[in-house]
């Protein structure tokens, strides 16, 4: 039998999935980051054909379906190589993308999402795990609640979201 909740990275059978899914579990969560709630320079710079296909390619980027009892109930994006603060590319992992459905949000279903990136960094050597949450909203306090501590302040990169809602806080775990 599978495990409860598993990983599984995406091929291009399951990009209509992955698009929805993360479309979906974004929008729940975040349209109040967008003008009118339009968060549609997001979705088209996140989920589409050709962005999946292109990541895809990267060998930097692995594109995950998270799966729940056969079910999609999420999405996870990591880049393997990403440069924080004094820790280089090799040294350091980066959580692009960890969503949810909200009727799958409270059930530990993230707690199990940053074991297995961090299992994965152990894996790879590396001494870092790092990612941009929201100042403002629920996130921050499960990043802390499972090791994170925040690092420093930034800005969300994308240019059309709300100012009062922009800023962010870089968050790391060392593994």
């Amino acid at each position: 039998m599978k495990d409860l909740v598993h990983f599984e990275p995406i091929r291009p059978e399951t990009y209509q999935s992955y698009i929805e899914v993360g479309t979906k579990a974004y929008n729940q969560h975040y349209l109040h980051l967008w003008p009118n709630g339009n968060s549609s320079p997001y979705i088209q710079s996140s989920f589409t054909e050709e962005v999946l296909l292109k990541e895809e390619n990267n060998n930097n980027t692995i594109l995950y379906r998270i799966i729940r009892k056969g079910t999609p109930v999420g999405i996870l994006k990591i880049t393997l190589n990403a440069t924080c603060g004094s820790y280089n590319e090799k040294e350091a992992l980066y959580i692009d993308k960890i969503y949810l459905l909200n009727e799958y949000s409270r059930m530990g279903i993230g707690k199990k999402a940053l074991q297995f990136v961090v299992l994965r960094a152990k894996a790879m050597g590396k001494k870092l795990v790092w990612l941009d949450t929201m100042q403002k909203g629920p996130a921050k306090e499960f990043y802390l609640n499972n090791g994170f501590e925040i690092l420093t302040a930034s800005k969300a990169p994308l240019p059309t979201i709300l100012h009062s809602e922009s800023a962010m806080w870089v968050m790391t775990k060392k593994v």
